[in-house]
């Protein structure tokens, strides 16, 4: 397979996971992807804002996440985010370190 091909493969699969996370499965909560598999939503929103910034794009965080989520992210939170309670906070602070890294 050439890399064209391949890249756009590797694009529409992206796609495919980003409609399936936004539109398919918007009731899944983060915490619960970040606490399961070490990643969720926002680390693909970061991870695209990362690969724009390495291609000399500007992008903010904000801007990444707009993108990913296809709306501003509070606006997201307010229609599917739901409260998590402290064993779940406390796993994510776990989750978050061992995959992300310290928090800012």
């Amino acid at each position: 397979m050439d890399r064209q091909t391949e890249t756009e493969l590797q694009a529409a699969a992206f796609r495919r996971l980003q409609r399936h996370l936004i539109e398919d499965r918007p009731d899944v909560q983060n915490i619960d992807l970040m606490n399961l598999a070490g990643f969720c939503r926002n680390c693909l929103s970061r991870w695209y804002q990362e690969a724009a910034n390495a291609r000399g794009i500007e992008m903010t965080k904000d801007e990444g996440r707009a993108a990913f989520y296809g709306m501003p992210y509070d606006e997201w939170r307010a229609q599917n985010q739901t409260p998590a309670g402290p064993e779940k906070q406390a796993a994510f602070e776990k989750a978050f370190a061992e995959n992300v890294g310290p928090k800012d």
